[in-house]
């Protein structure tokens, strides 16, 4: 008397499970990677031939629309000063970089000027090569 399985055992692999979870592997990074810089400034900064290389002990940032940033911190206009009175406390020839953009009124940038003739910074303005 000969025993039969009822049920065959395949050797097949189904795929199907792990396709899901490469699916759902990249959304998570593409959407980790949308996530990674929020405060990057896109600043369209004016153009010139002449470059500084040294590097500024601080930066601060204008957009367009008359918002303030100190190394991508966001800061309002009345609070500026202290925040750069606070990044360059203790070093000798403090240097602060402007970044600009080139759409943002001239107002902001005397603001920014105003307080590094005061405090004595030397201000450099960031520009982009030709």
């Amino acid at each position: 008397m000969a025993i039969r399985r009822v049920s065959k055992v395949e050797s097949g692999f189904s795929a199907a499970s792990m396709t899901d979870m490469v699916f759902l592997l990249l959304m998570f990074v593409l959407m980790a990677l949308t996530l990674v810089n929020p405060n990057a400034l896109r600043l369209v900064l004016p153009k010139s031939d002449s470059q500084v290389t040294e590097r500024p002990y601080t930066s601060v940032s204008i957009t367009a629309d008359g918002r303030f940033f100190v190394e991508n911190m966001p800061v309002t206009q009345g609070q500026l000063e202290g925040a750069l009175q606070e990044k360059l406390a203790g070093k000798e020839m403090p240097l602060v970089s402007l970044h600009m953009d080139e759409n943002a009124p001239v107002k902001y940038q005397v603001v920014v000027y105003n307080i590094s003739i005061k405090n004595k910074y030397t201000l450099i303005l960031r520009t982009s090569p030709e």
